[in-house]
């Protein structure tokens, strides 16, 4: 596993939604980055979220890890929860990849990420989808 994607949820009018964001260069896509060398799944997981959102949260469980096809990348996920309202929409400054504004909304779970989304995103949405639907089926 070489990268950590934290899945950040809420519920709103009855439904799931899952924080995704819009890059200036490179599309729609979730946060992830790079685990390093000795960093646990969930460490980084935690760091890459507050990186890329400015958001603290912690794990709540793992989701599973999954192969990208993309660059050699695995993926492994996790959970987050968030104490406070996150709002609808937002932006934040990163500092990765020499400075960025990453443009935050909410993706309901039950509508297709549209084509303004980065290929291996896209993937990764329907994979936490699934992770997401064999998780609640596991708690009936």
């Amino acid at each position: 596993m070489n990268k950590a994607c934290p899945v950040v949820l809420r519920h709103k009018n009855n439904q799931l939604e899952l924080l995704v964001f819009k890059h200036p260069e490179s599309g729609i896509q979730l946060a992830k980055g790079g685990i390093k060398k000795g960093e646990q799944l969930e460490n980084a997981c935690i760091r890459e979220l507050e990186e890329e959102s400015g958001i603290q949260a912690k794990v709540v469980k793992r989701l599973g890890v999954w192969e990208s096809n993309f660059k050699n990348q695995i993926w492994g996920f996790c959970l987050m929860h968030y104490e406070d309202i996150l709002p609808d929409t937002w932006e934040y400054a990163t500092s990765d990849d020499g400075g960025h504004i990453f443009s935050f909304f909410w993706q309901p779970l039950n509508s297709p990420p549209n084509d303004s989304w980065r290929s291996a995103s896209k993937d990764a949405f329907w994979y936490i989808k699934s992770a997401l639907d064999k998780n609640m089926a596991g708690t009936k």
